[in-house]
């Protein structure tokens, strides 16, 4: 049987696949099935990407935005044409076939659509502070994290420091996610432990404390450049927030971008006139994450779970 919706953005396909499955015609559990791999695709392919070490040199908000629609169109092709044998395993779960301790009035595809996830049943994940007093397998380091822990777990140290500028504190993670790749690529030092680094401030003459060597793309002439620089380590993901602010405050560089905190979009341009990175598109790649869907996505869970102040 052709599937319903071919193309992701063939939304009269999907609307006829809701119709087919009301109606219980034949093959709509397995087109809903395949439907729902292809996300589950579409996710995977994305923490892919995510894991990369960064956008390439050419890349720009066009290119990327054509990646993404080339990475749907993918999952659902790779959905349809076989998959990953999850389809089947939804398809006994949505239709009449598989076991099921729920009585028969409460299976099937028609259920399943009109049913409401019960998100109070998620247990909320701890909010911790690795600091190099804990041995490495007592908690897990950001480099561990997923964009929603990255959020959580920093969320309190991004707000003492957002205060202290004037900014929005998702602004300030932002850019941290930005600098560290939502912490999985977290600068360590030379024994393995975390350098809790999310700024990516580097360890110049100023500075007295312990350093981590790690490999960075400049940029000189506009062209990317890698070397070899070492940057500031720090005792725990707060001091590297503390760091930050003072960091900016005792440049007088930076002195018009702290001017202008109350506005992220002019805070980070101002950032990088400033000379705080040579990527000339810094300020556009932290708005961009930013607004970006792994954020508004974790802000709105954690805010729906009551765990943030929003």
């Amino acid at each position: 049987m052709k599937s319903a919706a071919p193309a992701y953005t063939d939304f009269s396909a999907l609307a006829e696949l809701k119709s087919r499955a009301a109606r219980k015609v034949d093959g709509s559990v397995g087109e809903v099935a395949r439907q729902f791999e292809s996300l589950l695709l579409q996710q995977m392919v994305k923490s892919m990407r995510q894991a990369s070490l960064g956008d390439g040199i050419l890349d720009n908000d066009q290119s990327l935005f054509y990646r993404d629609m080339f990475d749907q169109q993918l999952s659902l092709h790779l959905a349809n044409s076989g998959g990953m044998g999850l389809a089947a395993a939804i398809e006994r779960q949505l239709g009449s076939g598989g076991k099921s301790t729920e009585p028969a009035a409460g299976r099937g595809i028609e259920a399943y659509l009109s049913r409401r996830v019960a998100t109070a049943e998620r247990p909320p994940r701890q909010v911790v502070e690795v600091t190099r007093a804990e041995s490495a397998g007592a908690v897990r380091d950001v480099t561990q994290w997923g964009s929603e822990e990255f959020v959580a777990n920093l969320w309190p140290w991004a707000c003492e420091a957002a205060e202290q500028i004037g900014i929005e504190p998702q602004a300030l993670l932002a850019q941290a996610a930005l600098e560290t790749g939502w912490g999985r690529r977290g600068i360590r030092q030379s024994d393995g432990r975390p350098s809790h680094n999310l700024f990516g401030i580097k360890a110049d003459g100023r500075w007295q404390g312990e350093q981590a060597s790690a490999s960075t793309h400049e940029y000189r002439d506009g062209v990317a450049v890698r070397q070899r620089d070492s940057f500031r380590a720090y005792d725990s993901y707060r001091e590297s927030f503390n760091d930050y602010v003072e960091f900016l405050r005792s440049n007088p560089r930076y002195s018009q971008a702290l001017a202008v905190a109350g506005d992220s979009g002019r805070y980070f341009t101002e950032l990088q006139k400033a000379g705080y990175a040579t990527d000339p598109r810094y300020a556009a790649k932290v708005a961009r994450v930013m607004r970006g869907p792994e954020m508004r996505e974790a802000l709105a869970r954690l805010n729906a779970d009551g765990r943030l102040p929003l």
